[in-house]
């Protein structure tokens, strides 16, 4: 009980002081961002405070990595505005049908990627209708909103850089390194379980599985910490697809005969001293002995078609604009191409929408209670800044939840308040655009909403059913990307499990249990083929061969035909024949539990 307690964070309020820091950094650096925007007279000091909300990340190295594609985002965003504002300016309708295509293209760019990168896709294809779209009776005048827009932007990206340089800064090595050595004692104790054949845990496997495979995004921003953060992000990261290795030896130990026991026990042994291995470098900050790669799955076609929904998305919005002939609308519908690319990025683009149009009004009460009751006419500074506080803080706050939803409205109201205040200097206070103003956003998430109801998202079940296409595609090609080693091969099939649950993969049993069976037969089928790769030459060639030919049509009976004759020129039981024997015996079991599990789904 003592060690529980010692180990619980130090709270104020029930909150972890961790995440006051946080609140409080990003305070600072909003308000350092407005005062500076404010003191060089830049046009645009609203932006400055929005970069702000949008790059507070809890440790700096997350910031620096958001603010870096954040700022190569705009660049592209700044660069197609300019493009299709040129090639179109003489035509207002096709330059929003430009804009739909563009932003779908982004969306596809975004579903084939995660993390930051993800953003920076969706950032770049929004950013065209904060620019373009806004400028749209005015195209001369893109290049200098761009401008306007990129000069804001650094402002922003330097603020809350040098607030989180020199003010309680918090980094993720630390908490990387003791999470995946914590991840690798849970590793361990899930083998020994399976060495002593009690039954198989699939939930374990699977929760395993999933935190190991979440890490990828966090393991890239260990690269701007430090000086060897570079070094130390690729031993993480070498450490992290060591794990899925060893964690796959495990669960393949269930299914070897008693005489390959040894050959299992020596090959789990060796993927755990590789685990140990980049652990010890990532502490020390050396280069592993092996940098891998952690490749992600891509389903092209659900990306794709994620795409032209969103594309749908927009046009739709576009043309209801045209048909109402709201002076205004450029506003808003820069609103709907911003809520359907960040929606683009999460689990459940509907859902998104549905929280920004309940989250919309609630912002609004914050910032009007703000601007008309807080601050109230008041011009000075100093009364600004302790105005912002407790909202700025509170949001912030919200957002360090673990909470998805409650982080989600945090993030929304830090950035939606920034937007409705829309701090300047002098402030000007006008109920009117105010109203105006909140009504447009709340118009903008209503009719998004409407649209994708009319035009679904692309459906769990659907993403579910096109991963698990994948997955046999995959097995039925037997073979895995150029230049990739199996241990990033097995990376990547772990990335496509982690999908097929995100979007309910846990519900169905036969289809999950067929996607671990497609999982395994794919590793087994790749550590059996580079095995084989060794024997090409020398007397056992033509019987690796024989061997090779029968897992391609997959012939169980000739694998257990041939694994005798390699361990009869085996001198000793861990020689490399005797390896291959036993790998044999295991690809023969696997593949035969995999026609089963394939033939049970068929039979439903």
């Amino acid at each position: 009980m003592v060690a529980t307690t010692a180990e619980q964070p130090f709270t104020v309020a029930k909150i972890p002081v961790s995440s006051w820091s946080f609140a409080i950094r990003v305070w600072l650096a909003t308000i350092l961002a407005l005062f500076v925007s404010f003191w060089l007279q830049l046009e645009a000091p609203t932006t400055s405070a929005l970069t702000v909300a949008i790059l507070a990340e809890p440790t700096r190295g997350q910031t620096l990595e958001k603010a870096a594609f954040r700022l190569l985002a705009t660049v592209i965003g700044v660069t197609a505005s300019i493009a299709i504002t040129g090639v179109f300016s003489q035509a207002r309708d096709l330059i929003l049908a430009a804009f739909a295509v563009w932003l779908g293209i982004c969306v596809f760019a975004a579903k084939l990627l995660d993390g930051y990168r993800a953003y920076a896709a969706v950032l770049s294809g929004y950013t065209v209708g904060l620019i373009a779209v806004q400028q749209i009776d005015h195209p001369q005048h893109v290049f200098e909103s761009g401008m306007a827009r990129g000069a804001a932007i650094t402002v922003g990206i330097l603020s809350i850089a040098v607030v989180n340089t020199l003010i309680f800064p918090s980094d993720r090595q630390p908490g990387m390194l003791a999470q995946l050595a914590a991840i690798h004692r849970r590793v361990r104790e899930y083998a020994r379980a399976a060495f002593h054949r009690e039954p198989a845990n699939s939930a374990a496997f699977l929760t395993l599985l999933r935190e190991i495979v979440a890490l990828r995004p966090a393991i890239a921003s260990v690269a701007l910490e430090s000086s060897s953060g570079s070094v130390r992000s690729a031993a993480a990261r070498s450490a992290a697809v060591a794990l899925v290795a060893e964690l796959q030896a495990a669960r393949l130990k269930d299914d070897l005969e008693r005489e390959a026991s040894g050959w299992a026990a020596r090959e789990l042994l060796r993927r755990d001293a590789e685990v140990r291995q980049d652990l010890a470098a990532l502490r020390s900050a050396r280069w592993p002995l092996r940098v891998w790669r952690a490749p992600l799955h891509r389903s092209y076609r659900t990306a794709a078609e994620s795409g032209i929904r969103a594309a749908a998305w927009v046009a739709i919005a576009s043309m209801f604009y045209i048909w109402a002939g709201w002076p205004a609308a450029s506003f808003s519908l820069s609103f709907v191409a911003l809520v359907t690319g960040l929606g683009a990025t999460t689990p459940n683009p509907r859902g998104f929408t549905a929280i920004g149009l309940v989250g919309t009004p609630v912002a609004a009460v914050l910032a009007g209670i703000l601007e008309f009751i807080v601050l109230n006419g008041a011009d000075a500074f100093p009364l600004l800044a302790v105005g912002l506080a407790p909202f700025a803080i509170g949001a912030a706050l919200l957002l360090s939840s673990r909470n998805f939803l409650w982080s989600g409205f945090g993030r929304f109201n830090l950035t939606l308040i920034m937007v409705l205040l829309a701090p300047s200097n002098p402030q000007t206070y006008n109920p009117q655009n105010f109203l105006v103003t909140t009504l447009l956003l709340v118009v903008a998430a209503a009719l998004l909403l409407a649209a994708q109801t009319l035009i679904p998202p692309v459906s769990d079940e659907k993403r579910r059913m096109q991963l698990l296409a994948d997955a046999r595609g995959e097995l039925l090609k037997h073979g895995h990307a150029k230049g990739e080693a199996l241990e990033e091969a097995m990376f990547r099939d772990a990335s496509r499990i982690e999908q097929f649950i995100a979007v309910g993969g846990a519900q169905d049993s036969r289809a999950l249990a067929e996607m671990l069976s497609c999982f395994d037969q794919s590793a087994v089928l790749h550590l059996c083929d580079a095995k084989l790769m060794q024997v090409t030459d020398g007397p056992l060639a033509s019987l690796a061969g024989e061997a090779r030919a029968a897992i391609v049509t997959r012939d169980t009976a000739t694998l257990r035909a041939i694994a005798p004759r390699f361990r009869e020129q085996a001198t000793q039981e861990d020689s490399h024949d005797a390896d291959i024997a036993a790998c044999l015996v295991l690809t023969s079991n696997i593949l035969e539990l995999g026609s089963g599990a394939v033939a049970r789904r068929k039979a439903t």
